[in-house]
């Protein structure tokens, strides 16, 4: 999968989460704040970074980081992201070797992580899973039909 983020990637995003993003030399940064809960997070998404090309693979070029007064969330290897308006979220995800990661950013300013997901059960019947991998396989499942075209 190629995937390269494009301003008006930057510009949908800063959208769905609801503050303008702020060019900042290869990294593109959004600060969000709830003021219902008083959580405040830092949104990064840096691109064109210098990665050796011995051990460079698709996604290298992208990291996505949350920044939070009491934890750093770190995606690297980001592959493509969803911007649901109707969800007030962003997903970030990266996949490699039948798995899938994926870091939800959301407008009130949370965030959360799931990491290596086998992709089989992002198309499973959700019911059959057991209830520690039901959120992760039902937050990333919007990204099945983004990797249809890869076989």
């Amino acid at each position: 999968m190629s995937f390269r983020f494009k301003t008006e990637d930057f510009d949908r995003i800063g959208q769905v989460l609801g503050v303008s993003g702020l060019a900042d030399g290869t990294c593109m940064r959004y600060k969000l704040h709830d003021g219902a809960s008083a959580r405040r997070i830092t949104l990064e998404v840096a691109c064109n970074l210098d990665v050796p090309d011995a051990v460079r693979k698709d996604g290298d070029d992208f990291v996505v980081t949350v920044m939070a007064p009491s934890s750093y969330v770190q995606l690297q290897g980001c592959t493509g992201f969803i911007a649901s308006e109707e969800l007030g979220e962003v997903i970030f995800f990266g996949r490699s070797a039948g798995r899938t990661s994926g870091l939800v950013v959301e407008k009130q300013a949370a965030c959360s992580l799931y990491a290596n997901v086998d992709d089989r059960l992002l198309s499973t019947d959700f019911a059959q899973l057991a209830p520690e991998l039901i959120m992760s396989a039902l937050a990333l499942s919007m990204t099945e039909d983004l990797f249809s075209n890869l076989g």
